[in-house]
Parts: C-alpha cells; structure tokens; sequence
C-alpha cells in the first residue's frame, strides 16, 4: 500500500518522536490507512497524538500479555486500538474536525466479521461515533490471552 506524500511525512514525523527500532513502516502504514479507511486524513499536526496512542496501546498490549512486543498475531488489534484512541482524543478534545459521521460509522467489517452500529434512524451519528470507538478500543482483548506470559 502506498502512502501519498501528506501521509509520508506524518510517518516520518510519528518514526521521529517514537525514535522506536520496533515499530515498522508496515505497521505506520496500516495506522494511517485504517483512519483513512474510517474518513480520516491524518495531518502533521495529528503526529504526536498518533504516537502517544501508538506508545499507549503498546504498553497496554506488553502489560497485559508480559511480553517485551506486540505479538504479531495481535498487530491489527493494536492497529484498531490505536486508531481508537487517536479518535477517541481528537473528538474529546473538539478537535475531530471535517470528519463525516453519516459515512464512517455505520458498519465496520474485517475479513469474514461484520459489525453494523445502527440500523438506519435508530442511533444519532454522534451515538454511532461513540459505539465505534468503543469497538475499536475493546475488540480483541480476549485474544490477549493466547499470548499471555507468566510472570515469575
């Protein structure tokens, strides 16, 4: 997947304030497009918050699992936390600007699973907002626990 040049120079910005050997470019990349996906652009501005939300998730992921890494297996559930969070700051912060609610939140779908969070009229785009940040914050925890180490 290629990023366009906007998008380069947020990774570059993210890889910079990271200064992080274990975060790659393919794992940037999918952050960036996943908001993409939802009808996010990122922006130069949103470099510090992603890597903040990045730095989080995988606190979160290691403290859970006590591993040193985000575990392979569990990259595009950090990639969905991430990008979770990331919203979830940005529109708590007022600062989720020109992003369209009608269009990004209705239904997510990946691979064989889909999640609808309205049957059209029944929630506010705002509710739907909120019931996808949710999904995307929680959704596959459980799986935490197929790479769960003991501590000694």
């Amino acid at each position: 997947m290629e990023l366009s040049a906007e998008l380069k120079i947020v990774m570059n910005e993210i890889k910079t304030i990271l200064n992080s050997i274990t975060i790659t470019d393919a794992f940037l990349t999918d952050i960036l497009k996943r908001l993409e996906a939802f009808g996010y652009v990122s922006t130069s501005e949103d470099a510090w918050i992603i890597s903040f939300s990045i730095q989080k998730v995988e606190n979160n992921i290691k403290n859970s699992c006590n591993v040193t890494s985000i575990p392979e297996g569990l990259n595009h559930t950090a990639v969905d936390m991430i990008c979770g969070e990331f919203l979830f700051a940005k529109k708590q912060s007022g600062k989720l600007n020109g992003f369209n609610l009608e269009t990004a939140v209705k239904q997510v779908q990946t691979g064989d699973t889909s999640v609808t969070f309205a049957v059209e009229g029944s929630k506010t785009p705002e509710q739907r907002l909120d019931s996808l940040l949710s999904y995307l914050m929680n959704n596959g925890k459980g799986d935490f626990t197929c790479y769960r180490k003991i501590r000694w």
